[in-house]
């Protein structure tokens, strides 16, 4: 008995929470993993035509779209933590696991404590993704993505193929040397709205400058009708330069508030972010600490669904879909709230309490007769019972 107890003692957690706390992270991993390669296999699609057009392998269109994980996980992982705790309580409930537990004398705390675990898991887990994966993953498939259109693109030209670099520049190679001369180039590029540029030139070569693809083309002409007096102007050179990036506005990489760090949020450079955006881009930074918190709350109401009343003999789908709309009207108001304080940044405090309250709700609700010791007087009848019946 001593060596039992003192075994016991050695434990972090006991043998009930353990068998709880297994299941709930198992369903985590496989809810949280099946709904991930959906929302990949959906967003994917996307870049399927990018993919086709410019002629990428199997291996880059991974890459690139992997790069976007951290953050599917990190939007979807409240979610599969509600619907993993409040489906795996159910599922002990029906199973008369969670009755015996409570015949037992285990109070409302000692069966909720895996399911916060799991909750407190997934909050320190969803704060990793956001706060550090997520922003330098999204940063690193946004220069990757740059790259793919503006640099790639140029490089994979088909000899005898009209290639569109983009929706204003089409390029044709007649031949292709094994040392990359281009040879019968043909350029039409409609970058600038006043004018409608062809270049022809019997020969080229690809460089890149400043991460930009150039062409360069020799013994050439040019060849520019005026779009307002319709006048053609042409031009011969033996030597010319041109730069085969998307458009003239876009030559540097336009940065996106989601692969900003909170320091670049909260203080953003006026060159790269303009007056007007600058309250989206604080939001941002105030979702990003607030977000991870909604585990906990959603976590805390599926608890309060199954634990708190009497237990049903023949189930009750009732609580379970009430806890369901009531996660879909916390999002719903969540995004609300998210689109007004970009604009009032006085509302700020109210996305923190959104996030919080809900979990402090739901804790007075589970946990306030037992931290008052008004249960203390119902329990020690719970376990003779328990004795009696074996």
């Amino acid at each position: 008995m001593a060596s039992s107890s003192g075994t016991s003692g050695r434990q972090i957690l006991p043998l009930l929470d353990r068998y709880i706390l297994r299941q709930l992270l198992i369903a985590l991993l496989a809810l949280t993993g099946g709904a991930t390669a959906l929302i990949w296999l959906t967003q994917s699609l996307h870049f399927v035509s990018m993919v086709v057009q410019h002629g990428l392998s199997l291996r880059v269109f991974i890459q690139l779209t992997s790069l976007m994980l951290p953050s599917f996980i990190a939007v979807i992982l409240p979610i599969t933590t509600f619907l993993v705790v409040l489906f795996t309580y159910q599922r002990m409930v029906g199973d008369r696991e969670l009755t015996v537990m409570r015949a037992a004398g285990r109070s409302p705390l000692e069966l909720a404590r895996p399911g916060l675990l799991c909750a407190f898991f997934s909050v320190i887990l969803c704060y990793v993704l956001t706060l550090w994966l997520a922003p330098v993953s999204y940063h690193a498939f946004h220069r990757y993505e740059f790259q793919i259109r503006n640099r790639m693109a140029a490089f994979l030209l088909q000899d005898g193929v009209f290639t569109s670099l983009s929706n204003d520049m089409t390029v044709y190679v007649r031949g292709r040397t094994s040392d990359g001369q281009l040879h019968g180039v043909l350029v039409e590029d409609d970058r600038d709205p006043d004018s409608h540029t062809t270049i022809l030139a019997e020969r080229g070569t690809m460089v890149v400058v400043n991460d930009q693809p150039r062409v360069v083309l020799y013994d050439g002409s040019r060849e520019e009708i005026d779009r307002h007096t319709g006048r053609l102007n042409v031009l011969t050179f033996g030597r010319n330069t041109i730069d085969l990036t998307s458009s003239r506005q876009h030559n540097h990489e336009d940065r996106d508030p989601d692969e900003m760090s909170l320091r670049e949020l909260f203080h953003p450079d006026p060159h790269e972010v303009s007056e007007r955006d600058r309250g989206k881009n604080i939001v941002v930074g105030w979702r990003r600490l607030t977000s991870p918190l909604t585990a906990l709350s959603f976590a805390m109401i599926g608890l309060v669904t199954v634990l708190r009343g009497a237990f049903s003999r023949h189930g009750n789908i009732t609580r379970p879909l009430i806890a369901i709309l009531t996660v879909v009207g916390l999002l719903a108001i969540s995004l609300m709230l998210q689109n007004l304080a970009g604009r009032h940044l006085a509302l700020v405090p109210l996305i923190w309490l959104e996030a919080i309250l809900p979990a402090v709700v739901c804790a007075a609700m589970l946990f306030l007769e037992q931290w008052t010791g008004t249960v203390r007087q119902t329990a020690p009848t719970s376990v003779p019972s328990a004795g009696a019946a074996r």
